[in-house]
Parts: structure tokens; sequence; C-alpha cells
């Protein structure tokens, strides 16, 4: 990257408003969230007795409420004020991880995470709503921005995880809570105030859904849901193929979540600008099924390669599909973003659910992988009716290929 590149890179993310930082440290520890339990699932298995299938739904209780509750995020949000939306779901985050510390079951222990994915579904969908509304910048940097924080936290996660984890599996729970405090503290006492309802927009329950009747976004949702269901195998299987300690696997995800980062916020505008955003995530999602297919066949030192790969394409899938989301329809914001991440997190909470009884039904631990590289396929497919939907017209710019434009 020249010199060029990296100044006005590093103009996105300063002169930024105190409201956008605070988000975005709330957004980096929610988003550790996701990827915190991975080194540790191996540890929780032996000390609570609990086998693959009952693990994984770790993943499945959290994504499950997260997806039922995106939903009511925007009527929730316009009834009540965003900041009041962002701190009842810190305040769900911080009671639930830190009660997460002290379950004494694997059921109690899933039931615990289904709250703390009601409070990220109210944080989430809410935090990139209150960056895009306050980022200098607009709308472009504010992705920007909120895919470093998605980043920032999936990298960060897993090692938190496995550095608290040699400690007992208890320990990255209770972290997680002592970090959500302070963002908690921080969301209460610094953003502003919320305006008064009537200056709000009104957003009813079921306008997610109806937002999706466009065609556009829900190629876009849907497409999004078959990636991020492949994106939890990898998430939630990995560990148990590679059958690494805590340490070993929270360094593979770190890596991984560093090319997360990197690939979200400094290649995905230079493909979108070249390829435009809908050919740069029909290219991604092909690589990311190419790494999959590795998996499904690969040794354990190939998956890790592949692994840790699977963080560039990732990043690149993250950021052009948020981007594709919030630009395709002439739905608000919050209201597109409510749609898409219901479809997005709806492919995860399956993936999550299934991972274990699809590698038993098919009698293969590397079964799972081939699934996620068949539904990256169908993604590509879903992606490219628009692309030919697209062809011989001029594709309007939308936020990656702006940005790198402005580059």
């Amino acid at each position: 990257m020249s010199a060029g590149h990296d100044i006005r890179l590093l103009d996105v993310f300063r002169g930024q408003p105190k409201a956008v930082w605070i988000t975005a440290f709330a957004a980096v520890i929610a988003f550790m969230g996701i990827g915190l339990v991975d080194p540790i699932l191996l540890s929780i298995a032996e000390s609570l007795h609990a086998g693959p299938e009952q693990v994984t739904l770790l993943f499945a209780s959290y994504l499950g409420v997260q997806v039922v509750a995106m939903l009511i995020t925007g009527a929730f949000s316009a009834r009540f004020g965003p900041k009041r939306t962002v701190v009842t779901g810190l305040v769900l985050i911080v009671l639930s991880t830190l009660v997460c510390a002290l379950a004494g079951t694997i059921g109690q222990l899933v039931a615990l995470r289904a709250v703390w994915g009601l409070g990220n579904a109210f944080f989430i969908a809410t935090a990139l709503s209150v960056i895009v509304g306050a980022a200098s910048g607009g709308q472009q940097a504010a992705i920007l921005l909120y895919e470093a924080a998605l980043g920032i936290g999936l990298s960060t996660g897993p090692l938190l995880g496995a550095l608290l984890g040699t400690i007992s599996w208890r320990g990255p729970f209770a972290g997680t809570a002592v970090l959500m405090a302070i963002a908690l503290v921080l969301a209460a006492g610094f953003l502003p105030r919320d305006t008064d309802r009537a200056a709000r927009p009104k957003v009813r329950l079921l306008d997610p859904l109806r937002a999706l009747g466009h065609g556009g976004l829900l190629r876009t949702s849907l497409g999004s849901a078959c990636y991020t269901a492949a994106f939890f195998i990898v998430l939630a299987w990995s560990p148990f193929v590679l059958e690494f300690g805590a340490i070993a696997v929270g360094l593979v995800f770190f890596g991984w979540g560093v090319c997360v980062a990197v690939a979200g916020v400094t290649l995905a505008p230079r493909v979108a600008a070249r390829l435009g955003e809908v050919g740069g995530t029909v290219l991604a999602v092909l690589i990311y099924a190419m790494l999959l297919g590795v998996m499904a066949i690969g040794s354990k030192p190939v998956v890790v390669v592949a692994v840790i790969l699977s963080g560039l394409a990732s990043g690149l899938l993250n950021t052009l599909f948020t981007g594709s989301a919030m630009s395709v329809s002439n739905a608000p914001r919050p209201v597109a973003s409510a749609g898409y991440n219901f479809c997005r997190w709806l492919g995860g909470a399956a993936a999550a659910t299934l991972v274990g009884h699809i590698a038993e039904w098919l009698g293969s631990q590397h079964a799972p992988f081939a699934v996620g590289a068949a539904l990256c396929l169908i993604s590509a497919g879903l992606l490219a009716t628009d692309l030919r939907f697209m062809s011989g017209k001029h594709e309007t710019p939308t936020t990656a290929a702006l940005i790198g434009e402005r580059r």
C-alpha cells in the first residue's frame, strides 16, 4: 500500500466524535464474544461432561435468540431511542457473561448464552446505526469503522479466551463481563442523549421483514446467510477437528481474526473499486468455498493454514455484504440492517445447531466443511443473479467502492 493510501485510510479514523469511539470500543468487546468460547470448547465439554453436539449449542442458542431479537431492535430503538437500546443490550451482556462464569451445567450455560445473544441483538444492530449517524465521513467511513471493530473483536476474542482459559474455562466469561462493564459505563455516561420520540422515525415491528421484499436486499441477505453458515461451521467445528489445546486454538483463530480485520478494512475497498461490490463478493465467496473444500480433505496442518487464510475471504465478505445491504434498497438504514442481520445470523444459528449432527449423519469429521463449501456456491449463485441483472447497466457505487475511489 502506498503512503498516499495510508494517509487517506488514516483520515477515515481521525476526528471521529466521542460517541463513535465509545460505540466502536463496545462493538469490539461484543464481537469478542463470538469467538471467545472457541479455545475453551473442549475444556467446557470435559468439565461439564458434554458432547460436541451439546457444546456447539453455545453458538446456536446465542445466535438463535439474536436472530429473532433482530426483528424487534428497530422498533425498540425507535420507541426508546438508540442510547437506551445500546445500554439495555450492554446490561444484558454484562449480567449474562458474569453468571456464565458461575454456571454449573451445560444447560445453564446454553441458556445464559441465549440471554447474551439477546443483549448482542440490541447492541449490534443499533451500534451500526449509531456509528453511521455520528461518524464524520458518512456511511462509507462508518462501515469501515464498524468492520474494523468486527475484525479486532474476532481476532482478540479467541486469544483472550485462550489466555484466560488456561486458568479455567470460567475465566473468559468473567473477563468479558469486566470489559463489557467498562463499555457500559462509557456508553451510559458519554453517548449523546436520545432525542424526543416524536423526532425519531417510526419503525413498525414487521418493517425489517417487509424490507426483504426488495429483491436485491433479499438476495444479498440470503447470500450472506449461506456464507455466515459456512463461517460458523469453521468457527464452531474447527476446534473439534484440530483437537488442540486452548492456547494453540486461540493462536490459530487470532491469526484468522487478524486476517479478517486487515482484509475488511484495507482490501475490501480496493476489490470493490476494481470489481464492483457484487463482483468482489462473488469472487470472495468462491475463494471461501475453495478453502472449505481444502479443509474437507486436508490434514490438520493444512486445516490450520486454510482456517487462517479463510480470514482474508471473511474480511472481504463481511465488509462487502454489509455495504451492499446498506445501499441496495431504499429502506431506512436501521430497518435494512435489522432485516439483513436477521437473515445473516439465521444462517449462523442453523449451522451452529446442525454442525455436530452433520458430522454424525455423514460419518465424517470433515463433512461439515464440505457442506459449508456447497453453501458458499449457493451464495455465489444468488449473487450472480444480481451480476446478470446489472450487466450492461451502470452499477451504483456502494460503500466500499466509494471509499476505494476516494483513495
